[in-house]
């Protein structure tokens, strides 16, 4: 599959971006849209996994930079976890070993596909500073690769106003836990 959009696409794509990054300034404060929009313009394959993240309802938003490697960070910054990477176990190994039930998909395994990474649970606290997420859902974040030796994998949500992480066996999945994701451009 060929991961570059057709002009029209980039358009759309870079359009709703701009929009976005003007609507919600305190989560890039002293950032300039046309400095993004150069980085964007120059790499079609991150622009693709960027659009990944919008067709499945992330909603990306740039969440700051970084100075050493010149990257804009960009995080899923939809209210509640992103509905097309929803009903996911945690990854592969989860969804192997799962015999009855199977969802589709896992959300190691789709965010790879994408060309993203799971939110760290630093992450995911961060994000959650710059509005409130996930009150009605939850999302699968990185597990501990000690939480993963033993079954587990971790999620988090936002409830009375508090961010809880929580574990689960990594083969189950909900109609209410996605992930979201990261990428750096």
């Amino acid at each position: 599959m060929k991961k570059a959009l057709i002009s029209k696409q980039k358009e759309a794509l870079i359009g709703t971006l701009k929009v976005r990054f003007g609507k919600n300034t305190q989560r890039h404060e002293g950032l300039k849209w046309g400095d993004v929009q150069t980085k964007l313009e120059a790499d079609a394959g991150k622009l693709w996994s960027l659009n990944e993240m919008e067709r499945t309802g992330g909603e990306p938003d740039v969440v700051g930079y970084n100075k050493k490697t010149s990257e804009f960070i960009f995080y899923d910054c939809s209210a509640e976890s992103p509905k097309g990477r929803r009903n996911v176990c945690y990854d592969g190994e989860a969804l192997e070993a799962r015999k009855q039930h199977k969802p589709e998909n896992s959300a190691v395994g789709m965010a790879s596909a994408m060309g993203i990474e799971l939110l760290t649970e630093e992450q995911y606290r961060e994000l959650q500073t710059l509005g409130s997420f996930d009150a009605k859902t939850s999302s699968w974040i990185i597990t501990p690769v000690e939480i993963r030796k033993l079954g587990g994998a971790i999620f988090a949500d936002l409830r009375y106003g508090t961010v809880f992480v929580y574990h689960n066996g990594a083969q189950s999945y909900y109609g209410s836990r996605g992930f979201r994701g990261s990428l750096r451009v």
